[in-house]
């Protein structure tokens, strides 16, 4: 079945026109004009970069990175604005300029495919945490996402965003594409590889693998004090109404979908 203007406020053409197409990649038109010089951005060795495709639970790792690299405590993160402490990339706000300049050592993230991301990134210049999510789960998170954003206004089925989502006609382009330039670096010396089903399967592992890949030194004790501040890092986060998590069943989705 075809999407209709009946069901779509933005007709199929409006939507299709949202998008910014590079290399043959959909991405957000915000990015247009930007790509040069995002591939020239300048990295330290002391940034931590945090990539994900959208909707794979990246405001909880956001946090959960923060909290370790920076020792910090579960309450103390919730009276912050975290996305203040770790601007995206390509978004318009706060701009390239703005986070070519922020202290060091800086936390950034960006939901853009491996081979766009800034040419120092690729030979192993700072650290990049990436993590991947079940596709099953996430585009329904995605599908909520884009009925919720006013400048995208999709008003379609989801079967019909699944279909966009399966054929690459969505902002970012392929996950499967994605996923894959990422598991293709996963043994770099600069690249982590992360499931976000781990930090609720098997969490102590998942910290204790961060804290090795970020440099943090800790014994047993504080590992496992680090462990439980995560844990309530994840429990604040699951009640939290700004994350709008929602359990979601049926042959579509097995999962928390986490916004």
């Amino acid at each position: 079945m075809a999407e209709s203007e009946a069901d779509t406020p933005s007709t199929p053409i409006e939507f299709e026109s949202k998008y910014f197409e590079f290399d043959g990649v959909r991405l957000p038109p915000f990015c247009r004009g930007k790509m040069e010089e995002i591939a020239n951005f300048s990295l330290r060795s002391s940034d931590i970069w945090i990539v994900t495709y959208p909707k794979s639970g990246t405001s909880l790792l956001q946090e959960v990175v923060y909290l370790v690299s920076q020792g910090a405590e579960p309450d103390e993160i919730g009276l912050m604005n975290i996305d203040d402490q770790l601007p995206v990339l390509e978004y318009p706000q706060p701009g390239l300029d703005i986070i070519q300049e922020l202290t060091s050592p800086r936390l950034i993230k960006s939901h853009l495919p491996y081979r766009f991301l800034p040419t120092a990134m690729h030979n192993g210049e700072s650290k990049v945490i990436y993590m991947a999510r079940n596709p099953k789960d996430l585009v329904v998170s995605y599908y909520q996402f884009h009925r919720s954003l006013r400048t995208m206004s999709y008003r379609g089925t989801f079967q019909e965003f699944c279909r966009r989502f399966m054929n690459d006609k969505l902002g970012y382009g392929s996950w499967f594409e994605h996923v894959q330039e990422f598991w293709e670096h996963r043994m770099d010396s600069n690249v982590i590889f992360l499931k976000y089903e781990d930090m609720y399967k098997d969490l102590g592992t998942l910290v204790g693998q961060l804290a090795r890949f970020l440099g943090v030194s800790c014994d047993k004790a504080q590992l496992e004090t680090m462990v439980e501040s995560c844990n309530q890092l994840i429990e604040q986060c699951c009640n939290s109404e700004a994350l709008s998590i929602c359990r979601v069943h049926g042959p579509l989705a097995s999962g928390l979908v986490l916004v």
